[in-house]
């Protein structure tokens, strides 16, 4: 049936010459004679992969020379428990609360400290970004944290919160590298790679050096330990050979296509598209507060779930696949990450159009 316009959350849509490569180059990877997910991790060949992912990424995002770049295991979830068994000196911490992934990482985080909710949009099922300019950030917090976009939900912080001199810690899963960003402003700034960069199973942490110590939560696993992947330039064990390889084939994609600049334009061309039809049809309604309204993520319903039900089914029928809203929010939700080309975004409203005129 040819490629779909896949509208997916994560695992999400890649850009197609980054496949066309990894396809071409399956078997025979730069005249090894072996595919990547063959090649042993401590090769020349991979080192070379991982060496200019990692300098290709730091272009990217401009990463300060103080951050280390680890390329992680375990989904951004797992580090929902690395995180305060690294950071936790006072086993106190602030959370943000914006979506089901901060309220996630805040139950984790309680397991090993005090954890403060300083700021939640849960009274408003997640519609909004809470105003974050002036929080009862705790004294002894070792650190702040948020969900900056919420995959689920359909918002973005466009203003980080005022953590009033505390370290900063951003889960960007779902908005990484789809526009610039300011890495000095964090204390770490990761995410799982597979809504905006590549497959699942890498997840990225970019972490300010002096986070990194031998100073972790007694118990805290050797591999959950940032110094022991640090020291060991992500190489500790076998890493996620293959995923990272694709990862490195999308950030030269990024470069490519002209960086991180480029991209913002793209998708604030591609979600205008959308929210502006949103915002005139009769039928169909976003679920977002329009400030806090994400580039990446755009939930919107009828509301009438048969009728929600019956877009889903003949949008997939149409060749839009993935347009099923999350079970906490119902209706439909678009993602459109860096991959998804306008054309998919002017058919799916094309075809929301149509659907209207027909179901008026």
């Amino acid at each position: 049936m040819g490629r779909v316009y896949n509208f997916s959350a994560g695992p999400a849509v890649l850009p197609e010459e980054v496949l066309q490569q990894a396809a071409d180059e399956m078997l025979d990877y730069q005249g090894t004679g072996m595919s990547v997910m063959e090649m042993s991790h401590r090769s020349k060949a991979y080192d070379d992969i991982i060496k200019t992912a990692e300098k290709d990424l730091r272009e990217l995002m401009n990463i300060p020379d103080n951050y280390k770049v680890l390329f992680l295991q375990g989904g951004a979830s797992q580090q929902f428990a690395a995180i305060p068994m690294n950071l936790m000196k006072n086993k106190v911490a602030d959370y943000i609360i914006t979506g089901q992934w901060a309220k996630k990482a805040c139950q984790e985080a309680k397991k090993y400290g005090k954890v403060n909710v300083v700021a939640s949009s849960e009274d408003e099922t997640y519609s909004y970004i809470p105003d974050c300019s002036d929080l009862p950030i705790s004294e002894d917090a070792d650190y702040v944290y948020i969900c900056e976009n919420n995959t689920i939900y359909g918002t973005k912080f466009k203003t980080l919160p005022n953590t009033k001199g505390k370290i900063l810690v951003s889960d960007v899963s779902s908005c990484f590298l789809s526009e610039p960003v300011d890495v000095s402003k964090y204390g770490i700034i990761y995410g799982g790679v597979q809504k905006n960069i590549g497959p699942a199973g890498v997840v990225i942490s970019i972490i300010r050096e002096d986070l990194i110590t031998d100073d972790v939560l007694e118990g805290t696993p050797t591999m959950l330990k940032f110094k022991t992947q640090a020291d060991n330039d992500s190489l500790y064990n076998t890493p996620p050979c293959y995923g990272i390889y694709i990862c490195g084939l999308v950030f030269k994609w990024l470069k490519k296509m002209g960086g991180l600049e480029v991209m913002k334009q793209r998708n604030e061309e591609k979600a205008k598209i959308l929210y502006d039809f949103l915002d005139q049809s009769k039928l169909f309604k976003g679920t977002v507060r329009k400030e806090d309204r994400s580039l990446m993520n755009v939930p919107f319903v009828t509301g009438n779930a048969e009728l929600d039900a019956k877009f889903v089914a003949e949008a997939k029928a149409a060749g839009l696949e993935n347009l099923k809203g999350h079970r906490t929010v119902g209706g439909m939700r678009a993602s459109i990450y860096n991959a998804m080309p306008k054309e998919g975004v002017e058919k799916l409203v094309a075809f929301m159009k149509e659907f209207e005129e027909k179901n008026a």
